[in-house]
């Protein structure tokens, strides 16, 4: 093969690798609380088909995320199912501004079919099980850094279940595992997101009700556009806040934030 044709052809093959990666970094990279898991994925969907545009989602502990991001971890958006994780980063300079309210979530109390608990929103068939000895293992999101996991404790000290419950407690990194735990990992039964209730896959799998939301503090969930985010990026933060989207999470279970409705 000629010198010249060799060089022309690694010429055109360093022409496509560079356009393989500029390429690749348009795609947006967000990182999401692990209760938007089918919201956001439908989001997506809707993103693509009105735009063209593909987005990375990857799923998660609100908490793992903001400390991945404080170091430096090379995502676009985040959506906190906790405002203060996202208010935390905005402190810190590297996101645009401070964010928007995007949804505020809710909790479920649920029992896989054939449990012994018997759910209701006030969680009095959580007591007689426990005080009868039926639960052995309950699941529960890790409240050390995941606030579907830090409401459900605060709406079993509410009841005055929290201690009684604690020996017994297995904990999922993220809401998402907790819900795993509570259907197929053993559980009497857990608290998790009542959007993830609402997946047809779970249908006659568990019984589930909505815990009121006067049995916690809000789930205020809020996200953030870093500052090193790219157009495609930009284009899905400002989707997420349009009516197309808006829909798409209530229809998941999602209430909207005050004022947004």
């Amino acid at each position: 093969m000629p010198a010249a044709v060799y060089r022309i052809g690694l010429l055109v093959l360093a022409s496509l690798a560079l356009w393989a990666c500029i390429k690749s970094t348009d795609v947006p990279r967000i990182a999401a609380a692990a209760d938007l898991r089918l919201a956001l994925t439908d989001v997506a969907r809707a993103f693509k088909r009105d735009t063209g545009q593909d987005v990375e989602l990857v799923f998660g502990s609100s908490g793992n995320f903001h400390q991945q991001l404080r170091q430096g971890a090379p995502f676009d958006v985040f959506l906190s199912a906790d405002e203060a994780y996202a208010l935390d980063l905005a402190k810190t300079g590297i996101t645009v501004d401070t964010g928007r309210l995007y949804a505020v979530g809710r909790l479920a109390l649920v029992a896989p079919t054939g449990s012994p608990l018997k759910v209701d929103e006030g969680l009095a068939g959580l007591r007689r099980a426990l005080a009868s000895g039926q639960v052995r293992r309950f699941a529960i999101a890790n409240p050390d850094h995941a606030p579907y996991g830090q409401r459900a404790r605060e709406a079993l000290e509410q009841a005055g279940l929290w201690a009684s419950l604690q020996p017994r407690l297995i904990m999922g990194e993220n809401v998402a595992q907790a819900l795993q735990f509570a259907i197929e990992g053993g559980a009497e039964g857990g608290i998790v997101a009542w959007s993830l209730m609402l997946d047809p896959a779970l249908a006659g799998r568990a019984d589930y009700v909505l815990i009121p939301a006067e049995a916690h503090q809000p789930l205020r969930q809020r996200m953030v556009l870093m500052r090193t985010a790219r157009e495609p990026a930009r284009a899905f933060y400002d989707y997420l806040a349009q009516p197309a989207a808006r829909a798409i999470l209530l229809r998941h279970g999602f209430a909207l934030p005050p004022g947004q409705g």
